[in-house]
């Protein structure tokens, strides 16, 4: 059997037992897992370090990647080191936790990887709004952004669009103290 296939069954067959069904989870871990048991794959080869063993190693890397003194100059790199720093502390505290917790904080490892996806993703989100804003610019030259209705000011009340979070919870918390019951003081419910 395939490695990539023996790891998406088990995969599989384990979130069926945990009632999760068609994850999209369960093909990144499958593919995680393959490219990860390839030891080069796991500790890849540095341009700032020789191999990248540990996240502060990655870390290094990706500062390097932006000092534009070095001989590549390669700031584009840094969503791969991210996407790296993330793939690794999901499989390190996941399969060799207790390496993990001998080395460093597992707690550390935890936050570096959320911090990458996060970065990956928002990077991700970022260039998928460049392109459309690009592929919109170029089908209709006359469509100026500025000129855009914002759809967000029909649907989202204001007090939500703050961006105070205090002010969207207060708004939030009104609206449900008198949800079903327009124009009825809560007073005059009985205290409801």
């Amino acid at each position: 059997m395939e490695l990539r296939r023996f790891f998406d069954h088990a995969i599989r067959a384990s979130f069926s037992d945990l009632a999760f069904r068609d994850d999209p989870a369960a093909e990144y871990l499958a593919d995680l897992l393959t490219r990860f048991a390839r030891t080069e794959n796991l500790f890849p080869r540095g341009s700032v370090v020789p191999r990248l063993e540990t996240v502060v190693d990655m870390l290094l890397e990706i500062q390097g990647a932006w000092q534009d003194d070095a001989r590549s100059f390669q700031p584009e790199r840094e969503v791969s080191v991210r996407r790296h720093i993330g793939d690794f502390t999901l499989f390190m505290t996941g399969i060799f936790r207790e390496r993990v917790e001998s080395t460093t904080s597992t707690r550390y490892y935890v936050t570096e990887g959320k911090r990458a996806y996060w970065f990956v993703s928002e990077h991700a989100r970022a260039s998928a709004r460049a392109a459309w804003s690009s592929s919109v610019a170029e089908s209709s030259p006359s469509a100026d952004p500025a000129n855009a209705p914002d759809w967000s000011r029909s649907v989202i009340p204001s007090a939500i669009r703050s961006t105070s979070p205090r002010r969207s919870r207060q708004a939030f918390s009104s609206s449900r103290r008198t949800r079903g019951k327009p124009g009825i003081p809560r007073a005059s419910r009985g205290g409801k």
